[in-house]
C-alpha cells in the first residue's frame, strides 16, 4: 500500500511546506502545555484547586494522546493519511477555543485531555508520513531538525508563559494555539502528500486486532517503544513537576523558573543538530551509543546533587541539560528503527508505537510526582535515574535482536 508512493531523496523548495506544516502543528501541540506550566498555579488558583491538580494538566494531556492512537494509524492505512491528519488538526483547533468558556478545574482538565487525542495524529499519521515519504538519511536528518523546531515550545514555552499571564488572562493562551494550528491546517491542506492511497479494502475490526496481534508479538518492537519512552521520561517528569519544584517550593518567580529551563531545551537542541549533522556520515545505530554516556551521567550528576541537598536544583538544571543532549542524539535515529522493526502498515507500527510511550509517559509522571510529594527531589531524580538505566538495558535487547526474528519475536 505505502509502496506506491516512491521515498523522496532530495528535499526542494516544493517538497518543504509539508514537513514545515506538521512541525507547526506539533509546536502547537507542544506549546499548548508548556506555555500554559507555568500559569498552572494561576489556574488553580482561579479556580479554588489545591497545588496537586498542577501535574494534572499534563497527565490529563498525555492522557489523552492514548485514547485514539490504536484507531488512527490503521484508520490512516486504509483510509489515506491525508484525511486523517486534516480531521485531527481541526480538531485541535476547536478544542483549544473551547478552553474559552470553562468554568471550573475539572472542565479545564477535561478539555485538556481532549486537546491531548491531538498528539495521537502527529505520531499515528505526520510521522508515519514522513518515514513513509522520504528515504532514511533524509528522513532521519529531516526528524531532527523538525524535533529543534518542535523543541522551540519547551524552550520558549515556560519563559513565554511567564510573561504571558502578566499581561493577558491565561485562556487567552488557547486562542494563539488555536490560530497557530489553523495555519498549520492551511499549510497540510496544501502541500501533505498521500503516501498511503486508499487500496479498496474495507475497515474490518478483526484485521485491526490481528494487526496488532503481531505487533505486539514482536519483541523488537516492544524493547525500542519502551526505551523510547524511558529515555524521555525523565524530561517529562521534570516538565510537569518542575513547577511546583522551582516556583512553589524554591520560591522563584515563573519568569526565573522559565530562565532556569532554557539550557536544558538547549541541550536538547544541541543534540538534535549533532544528530542531523552526523547523519549519513555514521551508521543509524551508533548515536545510539553517542547518546549514553551524557544521559547517565548527567542523570547521575541531579540525583546524586539532590540526595546531598534537597535545594540543589541548580545541579539538577546542569544534569538534565547533559542528559538532554543525550537524548537529543538518540531520538530519531530510534525511532526510525523501531517504527521499521515490523514489516506492518507503518499507520499501525507507529499507533502501537505511541499507545506504548504515552501509556509509560502517564504512569510514569504519576509515579515522579508521588515520589516527590513524598520523598521529596532527591528520589524524585532517583526515579529518573532508575528510567535512565532501563532505557539503556531495553536499547541493548533492542539492538542485540535481529531483523530475522522480527515477526515471531
Amino acid at each position: 500500500m505505502s509502496s506506491v508512493f516512491q521515498p523522496i531523496g532530495q528535499l526542494t523548495r516544493r517538497h518543504i511546506l509539508f514537513p514545515l506544516s506538521l512541525v507547526l502543528f506539533e509546536f502547537a501541540t507542544y506549546i499548548a502545555h508548556d506555555m500554559i506550566q507555568p500559569g498552572m498555579l494561576q489556574v488553580v488558583e482561579d479556580f479554588g484547586a489545591s497545588a496537586q491538580w498542577v501535574p494534572a494538566s499534563l497527565t490529563a494531556y498525555l492522557s489523552g494522546g492514548v485514547m485514539l492512537q490504536w484507531l488512527l494509524g490503521p484508520l490512516s492505512d486504509r483510509l489515506g493519511r491525508r484525511p486523517v491528519m486534516l480531521s485531527g488538526v481541526a480538531m485541535f483547533v476547536i478544542t483549544c477555543l473551547a478552553m474559552l468558556l470553562v468554568q471550573s478545574i475539572e472542565q479545564f482538565i477535561l478539555m485538556r485531555f481532549l486537546q491531548g487525542m491531538s498528539i495521537c495524529f502527529i505520531g499515528a499519521v505526520g510521522y508515519a508520513t514522513i518515514q513513509e515519504a522520504f528515504n532514511e538519511t533524509l528522513s532521519i536528518k529531516m526528524m531532527a531538525l523538525m524535533a529543534n523546531v518542535a523543541l522551540l515550545a519547551p524552550l520558549l514555552g515556560p519563559v513565554a508563559g511567564a510573561a504571558f499571564i502578566h499581561i493577558a488572562p491565561w485562556k487567552a493562551m488557547f486562542a494563539l494555539f488555536a490560530l497557530l494550528s489553523a495555519l498549520s491546517l492551511w499549510g497540510l491542506w496544501k502541500a501533505m502528500p498521500e503516501t498511503a492511497p486508499r487500496d479498496g479494502s474495507r475497515f474490518s475490526m478483526q484485521r485491526l486486532l490481528a494487526d496488532y496481534r503481531l505487533v505486539f508479538s514482536n519483541r523488537k518492537f516492544i524493547y525500542g517503544s519502551l526505551a523510547i519512552a524511558f529515555s524521555a521520561l525523565p524530561l517529562l517528569a521534570w516538565v510537569a513537576q518542575s513547577p511546583v519544584i522551582l516556583i512553589k517550593d524554591q520560591g522563584l518567580t515563573p519568569l526565573q523558573y522559565g530562565m532556569w529551563q532554557v539550557p536544558i531545551f538547549v541541550g536538547l537542541i544541541a543534540g538534535n543538530l549533532v544528530l542531523s549533522y552526523i547523519s549519513g556520515k555514521v551508521t543509524i545505530e551508533k548515536p545510539l551509543w553517542f547518546g549514553a554516556p551524557p544521559i547517565l551521567l548527567g542523570l547521575l550528576i541531579a540525583a546524586t546533587a539532590t540526595l546531598i541537598a534537597e535545594n540543589a536544583w541548580i545541579w539538577t538544571t546542569a544534569g538534565l541539560t547533559l542528559y538532554a543532549f543525550g537524548t537529543g542524539l538518540i531520538n530519531a535515529g530510534l525511532y526510525r528503527l523501531t517504527l521499521f522493526a515490523s514489516p506492518l502498515g507503518k499507520g499501525t507500527v507507529a499507533a502501537a508505537l505511541g499507545m506504548i510511550t504515552i501509556a509509560v509517559f502517564v504512569a510514569g509522571i504519576e509515579i515522579a510526582k508521588l515520589i516527590y510529594f513524598a520523598a521529596g527531589s532527591g528520589f524524585f531524580n532517583l526515579f529518573a535515574l532508575a528510567s535512565g538505566l532501563i532505557w539503556l538495558w531495553l536499547m541493548v535487547l533492542f539492538l542485540r535482536k535481529r531483523p530475522t526474528d522480527q515477526m515471531n519475536g
